[in-house]
């Protein structure tokens, strides 16, 4: 019987998936974990033998790594929704997975509460990037004096406050946190949150992270 949302795991330690099942069968009960893969090659074939709607990818697996199985799987089904999951924010692997249309990267030691709630988001089309990752990810596109980066669509024509803002965001500030550091009322930090959404044409600022992991790949080894 259906109970939910369709999950494949996919990691090649068998004491991490069991791990991740019994706290997602425990804590939840819109979630079914329909099968679990101990290689890129098998996550390629249970994608295609089971449909899943969401996938928990290990980014290292024997063979076909995670983000080779993320590319054969989204190549076929592009609807699932994989989600790259790692112990080390890895530069390489992170760009190169979002890129390829992975839905989210999260490093393993996020604790079951919020495992369940980013499945849960990412199956509505959340985007779910752990904040240390996005912050490098940021770090890595925006010139060192904090100016945002050139060249790329609506980046140009935010003010120097809202490219302040874009940032924060980026780095997973909420708009209080926002309000707070930069001595503001909240309610002029979401004024100018609806202004970047405008003007990059987004709806969501998990989106920035999207529009920034592009501009990382759109030709210039400086951005800025």
């Amino acid at each position: 019987m259906h109970k939910g949302i369709r999950l494949l795991l996919a990691d090649d330690q068998k004491l991490f998936t069991e791990s991740m099942r019994t706290i997602i069968e425990r804590y939840s009960d819109d979630i079914e974990v329909v099968g679990a893969a101990t290689t890129g090659v098998e996550a390629v074939e249970m994608a295609r033998q089971l449909k899943p709607e969401v996938i928990l990818m290990d980014v290292r697996m024997p063979g076909l790594n995670g983000v080779e199985a993320t590319r054969a799987i989204l190549d076929e089904f592009p609807a699932i929704r994989i989600m790259m999951l790692s112990t080390f924010d890895e530069d390489e692997y992170v760009t190169e997975a979002l890129r390829l249309g992975a839905a989210g990267y999260l490093l393993k030691d996020i604790s079951p509460s919020e495992l369940i709630a980013s499945i849960r988001a990412i199956k509505e089309g959340t985007v779910q990037i752990s904040p240390s990752i996005a912050s490098k990810l940021v770090d890595q596109l925006y010139s060192r004096d904090g100016t945002h980066p050139h060249g790329f669509g609506g980046f140009d024509n935010l003010s120097q406050r809202e490219s302040e803002i874009c940032t924060m965001i980026a780095k997973g500030y909420g708009n209080k946190q926002i309000a707070a550091e930069l001595f503001i009322a909240e309610q002029t930090v979401r004024n100018h949150v609806s202004s970047i959404y405008s003007k990059l044409g987004i709806q969501d600022r998990f989106q920035i992270i999207q529009l920034m992991n592009k501009l990382g790949h759109s030709g210039s080894d400086r951005p800025y």
